[in-house]
């Protein structure tokens, strides 16, 4: 088997031949590998073309304060925090629960892990307190790295011998992460990583009312994210920017993993509330020369005049859900440019992509990545024109792919077998070429983030008036699709706009600011299978064809329709 440099090379060289390099690939298969060690030390922050290059460079648009860290120093500095976490009695095998933005803490912090054989569970600083007690309950962290704006989160919590350390000011029972400068930059590992030892933990949206606990190792996301670095054409001394909160694994992806394989620099501009021209402004002035933005990003920087900067781009993605084909129009006519579709999960790495070189078929996703055996089959595991995405396991199995679904004891489920099922549906053209179709679970995607409607009507159903709910994807023009709700009432509740306006308070006190309800319109019923299962493709097409004089229809109200849901949000407390 080769060794990670050699399929990393090997992919390099062939960047715009998909051909060779998906016949001619082969995953690296060390049965010990340790990516922090083994790949960022000994070589990205050793050789001399990359030691002093930038590793980190993150800017802030608002002030144009700028932080950049090289190779050599991060690996020195992420040797600090892995010592100082070891002396506070993180061990190998030991869980860390990540809770920061784009700061560099939070490289430091995953490098460290890794380098110590610590499990990391990723969260975005979104939590709700429910979502966070899940984290606390079920990943059982003995260490939580948190900035300063999170620390409240835990405040009433008892974290028992938690050990806790923030980027912030000092705070009762918080440790400065910063004492972690005063260690020695030196590390030594306990003992060798075995390529198949856990190490990531992601917290995923299903269609049960608890996410699903990912596991990866340190094979699949590090060396499985070779696939990444492949759709993304990245090549050493790019500046890749990903437009990605923290927390997410597409963040992992793509602003960790992928760069760094290649030897590119990370680059991360930190604004709040998102600006369009300000994103431009920051990418001309830096010169990235690469961009991977979801299309809801995508569809607010159309609206700005793109020939208005003189840019470095040579590639332009996009992953999340499917990108209007105007869009990729759009921006090919103002940059010559024609942005790449990618597709994955929180389970795997890129599977199927637009690569570099290839020419991109309006609203596909593409083809399969190396490494990547992918199969099109019917509810009978046959080969179909339309069917779910299937990535082929035994001796195809592709080194990005979780080890499983953790039930909270270290058991795993759902990466085993022959097959693995995506639960994507997708149309498959004679040259290979897949489009995504939908959901076969009814999850879908809003503003690049995963919802599930089983989690949401969850909440919905706890409101007093709330009899039934079916949550579905609405179109929309900005974020590809809202959340709507499609509620019936309890006798003696009326359908108008005060118990509207309660039932979005309700939900928005109880679910994260990218899950909450965008609408609501009751019903008198909802359609229902023989069975009494809810059948929300039938109101999914209602929505996607813009169906209003239908027996399933009612009265709907959307959020912005009520200005007192924005003074809510000004309030204190």
């Amino acid at each position: 088997m080769p060794s990670f440099r050699e399929s990393r090379d090997f992919l390099l060289a062939r960047r715009t031949d998909y051909a060779a390099a998906y016949a001619g690939f082969r995953w690296p298969d060390a049965a010990a590998f340790n990516w922090a060690l083994d790949w960022f030390d000994a070589d990205l922050a050793t050789r001399p073309e990359t030691r002093d290059r930038p590793a980190l460079w993150i800017v802030d648009a608002a002030s144009g304060a700028e932080t950049k860290v090289s190779f050599s120093q991060m690996s020195r500095r992420s040797n600090q925090v892995a010592n100082r976490l070891r002396s506070l009695g993180l061990r190998r095998g030991d869980t860390l629960l990540l809770l920061l933005g784009n700061v560099p803490a939070l490289w430091e912090t995953m490098l460290a892990a890794m380098k110590l054989g610590a499990i990391v569970i990723p969260a975005t600083t979104l939590l709700t307190d429910g979502e966070l007690a899940d984290r606390l309950d079920r990943g059982r962290p003995r260490l939580i790295v948190a900035g300063a704006d999170q620390v409240p989160k835990f405040e009433g919590v008892d974290l028992g011998p938690v050990v806790r350390l923030t980027t912030g000011p000092a705070a009762p029972g918080w440790q400065p992460y910063a004492a972690a400068f005063s260690a020695s930059d030196a590390f030594a590992p306990d003992a060798a990583t075995g390529a198949d030892d856990p190490f990531l933990l992601y917290f995923t949206s299903g269609t049960t009312a608890k996410p699903k606990l990912v596991r990866h190792s340190h094979r699949s996301y590090p060396v499985g994210s070779l696939s990444t670095m492949y759709w993304l054409g990245l090549q050493p001394g790019d500046v890749h920017c990903n437009v990605s909160s923290p927390g997410w694994a597409k963040h992992a992806w793509s602003s960790v993993f992928a760069p760094w394989n290649a030897g590119a620099t990370v680059f991360v501009v930190n604004q709040a509330p998102f600006s369009a021209p300000a994103l431009l402004a920051v990418l001309a002035r830096c010169r990235v020369t690469t961009l991977c933005a979801p299309p809801t990003v995508w569809r607010l920087m159309i609206q700005e005049d793109l020939t208005g900067h003189d840019l470095a781009l040579r590639e332009v993605c996009a992953a999340g859900e499917p990108l209007n084909p105007e869009v990729i129009e759009r921006v090919r006519d103002a940059w010559g440019l024609t942005i790449r579709d990618g597709y994955g999960q929180t389970e795997t790495t890129a599977q199927v992509a637009n690569t570099p070189g290839q020419t991109v078929k309006p609203g596909a996703m593409g083809r399969p990545l190396p490494g990547y055996t992918v199969r099109i089959l019917d509810i009978d595991d046959q080969p179909a024109g339309e069917g779910e995405v299937c990535l082929a396991l035994g001796e195809h199995r592709p080194a990005g792919l979780m080890q499983g679904y953790d039930d909270g004891a270290g058991h795993l489920s759902g990466a085993d077998g022959p097959l693995y099922r995506t639960g994507d549906v997708a149309f498959v053209e004679p040259d290979g070429t897949l489009t995504f179709v939908g959901r076969a679970d009814d999850v879908f995607k809003s503003s690049g983030y995963r919802i599930s409607p089983f989690e949401l009507e969850s909440v919905l159903i706890a409101h007093a008036a709330v009899a039934e709910a079916a949550v579905v994807p609405a179109p929309d023009a900005i974020r590809y699709t809202i959340p709507k709700a499609f509620v019936s009432l309890v006798d003696g509740a009326e359908a108008t706009r005060e118990t509207a306006l309660d039932i979005f308070r309700f939900t928005n006190a109880r679910l994260a600011t990218f899950k909450r309800l965008r609408a609501i319109e009751f019903v008198a019923e909802l359609p229902k299978t023989i069975s009494g299962k809810i059948r929300r493709v039938q109101l999914r097409r209602l929505e996607h064809d813009g169906t209003t004089d239908d027996p399933f229809r009612g009265l709907a109200f959307a959020q912005s329709d009520f200005p007192e849901l924005k003074a809510d949000e000004r309030k204190p407390g």
